[in-house]
């Protein structure tokens, strides 16, 4: 990879692409721009979130040819999510560094890839076997007795591409259709005490640092809040910080990486996934850490120190879904809240329009 052959970390002025220009986007221009770094989006849509802030926006499909040739002109790129096209990542990597490294971007796009990869890294996932018609989707329900998560291996996100079942024991014909015919995967139905996530980065010479995990709450698929720090125990804390090292050293990852987990009433954990960008869950480090998780993975593209992870203060993070941003003014009335809109002209139900963070001194 002609990224990995740098060895000077990027000077100030120096140019940083974007692949997307939503509000992980945006928010990471502007952890760019506070390091002196310019920023250029690649995105289709005009007046993205992130052209907002940025210095150039490049309008045109991710795979665009000509588009991706004037990305290349940067002094790195990296991207805001991971269904960014394998192809076009492999075709900025002949010109340019871009990080994370493409392999994170094959595992996490496949769920499938990312069950056995994970497991090959020696860390734990729910069990799950591959629909690839109505037979298949037939043994794996009597295999988990009936329960379980069906998921398109690609391309899903909050909650989209899934169904749940629960002692299921009609005829399963017809469901892999209705689910668009496409590869999926079905998952063991995990009876898990609480949702945590872990954000942790990986810089050039192979230093990794985590935040705190975060106990998460969604509802209808959707991330609802993060709160940090999380009811776990100790022992299991360490447990995530193990499994991040294990994946960012087995992907040799550079940049911030998000990590979903299970946790069992053990205390022990199982992955959930990844997502090999900032994450939504690790919003929280913007109001209660002094280096945000978005100022991390710019300092890890840009070859600089990866910063401190601690926390100052304990909080509470909250999106703001679709018509939820008229809260706004209130939330402006309270004291020891960070706010943080993403500048969307049109709040759709489902859509992140923004988030909160409550902060509380530590221990209180």
């Amino acid at each position: 990879m002609i990224g990995r052959t740098k060895t000077k970390p990027l000077a100030p002025g120096a140019t940083i692409g974007i692949v997307g220009g939503g509000q992980l986007g945006r928010m990471l221009a502007m952890a760019a721009a506070r390091l002196g770094y310019r920023t250029v989006i690649l995105e289709p849509q005009a007046d993205c979130p992130a052209a907002q802030v940025a210095n150039l926006q490049i309008v045109a499909a991710y795979d665009d040819r000509l588009a991706l040739a004037q990305l290349a002109a940067c002094d790195a790129v990296t991207y805001e999510f991971e269904n960014v096209p394998v192809e076009a990542a492999d075709t900025l990597c002949e010109h340019v560094a871009v990080f994370p490294p493409s392999l994170a971007l094959q595992v996490a796009q496949d769920r499938a890839l990312e069950k056995s990869g994970l497991n090959e890294f020696g860390t734990k996932t729910a069990r799950y076997m591959l629909v690839d018609d109505d037979a298949s989707l037939a043994e794996a329900l009597e295999a988990f007795s009936g329960s379980g998560v069906l998921k398109t291996r690609r391309l899903g996100y909050d909650g989209k591409g899934q169904r749940v079942f629960r002692n299921f024991a009609d005829d399963p014909t017809g469901i892999y259709a209705s689910m668009g015919g496409v590869p999926l995967i079905f998952e063991q139905l995990i009876a898990f005490e609480r949702e945590i996530s872990i954000i942790a980065a990986r810089g050039w010479d192979g230093t990794i640092r985590c935040y705190d995990p975060a106990e998460n709450v969604h509802r209808d698929g959707i991330l609802h809040t993060s709160t940090v720090p999380a009811r776990i125990r100790a022992s299991t804390a360490d447990a995530a910080r193990a499994a991040a090292f294990a994946i960012l050293d087995a992907l040799d990852y550079i940049g911030v990486i998000g990590i979903e987990f299970f946790v069992l009433a053990d205390g022990s954990l199982l992955v959930n996934e990844i997502a090999p960008r900032v994450h939504n869950s690790g919003h929280w480090t913007e109001a209660a850490c002094a280096v945000s998780q978005f100022e991390q993975h710019i300092r890890a593209v840009a070859g600089l120190p990866l910063g401190d992870t601690a926390r100052h203060s304990d909080c509470v993070m909250e999106n703001l879904i679709g018509d939820e941003v008229a809260r706004a003014p209130a939330l402006l009335a309270e004291q020891n809240l960070v706010l943080h809109l993403y500048g969307k002209a049109e709040a759709r139900p489902g859509r992140k329009m923004g988030h909160f963070t409550r902060i509380r001194p530590i221990g209180s």
